[in-house]
C-alpha cells in the first residue's frame, strides 16, 4: 500500500516551567514544529502540567539557595555547565537571577491560555520569566501581567480541571518531564536535539 502524508499531527508536551529541561526540549520542539508548519502541516500541542515539586514549601527564596540546600553544593556547577550548554540553543539560564516558586497557578494560566490557542506562546512566556528574567512565576500579579503580554484576558481555568489533568499525568506513570508523544505513539522523554524532534513530525505525518 502507497505511504501518504496527513496534515494533522497531534503533539503531546507533559512539561513543567521550572524545569530546564522542560525548556530546552520546548524551543526546540517548537523550533521543529515551525518547519512542518511551514510545509503545509498542521500541528495541534497540547501541553500538559507536571509539579517538579509538589511539596514546594518556598516562595520567591532564591533559586540556587534551594537547589544547594536540597541537593548539594555540587548542583551550582551542573547549573552552571547547564546554563553555557542552554546558550546555543537561544535559551539564557539565569540561575543567579531565579527565584524558586510552586507553578501550580502558572499551569493554571497555560490552561487559560489554551482555551484561547495561546498555550505555546503562554508555555514560552513563563519559562523566559522564570530562568531569564528572574521573576516570581507563583505571584498571582506576575502572572496577571504575563498574562496580558499574551493576551490572556484572564486566568479563569477551574482548579479542579488543572488537578485532575495532574492526576491524570501521574496515573500515566509519567515521573519525569519534558515527556513528548506525537500523534499518541511512544513518547521520548527528556530533551532530545531538534532534529530528532523534526523527524518525528514528519513521521508522524506519514500514515499507511
Amino acid at each position: 500500500m502507497e505511504r501518504t502524508e496527513t496534515k494533522n499531527v497531534k503533539v503531546e508536551i507533559v512539561l513543567d516551567v521550572i524545569c530546564a529541561a522542560s525548556y530546552i526540549a520546548f524551543v526546540r520542539l517548537r523550533r521543529a514544529i515551525e518547519k512542518v508548519r511551514a510545509d503545509g502541516a498542521k500541528v495541534e500541542v497540547a501541553v500538559k502540567p507536571f509539579l517538579l515539586a509538589p511539596d514546594a514549601d518556598f516562595d520567591g527564596e532564591p533559586l540556587l539557595d534551594v537547589l544547594t540546600a536540597r541537593f548539594g553544593e555540587h548542583v551550582v556547577a551542573e547549573t552552571r555547565q547547564a546554563a553555557a550548554d542552554a546558550v546555543r540553543d537561544g535559551v539564557t539560564l539565569a540561575y543567579e537571577r531565579a527565584v524558586a516558586a510552586d507553578t501550580f497557578e502558572a499551569h493554571r494560566l497555560i490552561a487559560s491560555a489554551a482555551a484561547r490557542g495561546l498555550a505555546e506562546p503562554m508555555a514560552e512566556r513563563l519559562f523566559r520569566a522564570h530562568f531569564t528574567d528572574g521573576l516570581n512565576i507563583a505571584d498571582l500579579g506576575t502572572l496577571e501581567r504575563l498574562a496580558a503580554e499574551i493576551g490572556v484576558d484572564r486566568n479563569d481555568a477551574a482548579a479542579d480541571e488543572v488537578r485532575a489533568e495532574l492526576a491524570g499525568v501521574y496515573e500515566r506513570g509519567i515521573r519525569s518531564v519534558p515527556w513528548i508523544s506525537f500523534n499518541d505513539g511512544p513518547a521520548a522523554v527528556g530533551a532530545r536535539p531538534e532534529k530528532a524532534y523534526f523527524q518525528a513530525l514528519r513521521a508522524s505525518r506519514a500514515c499507511t
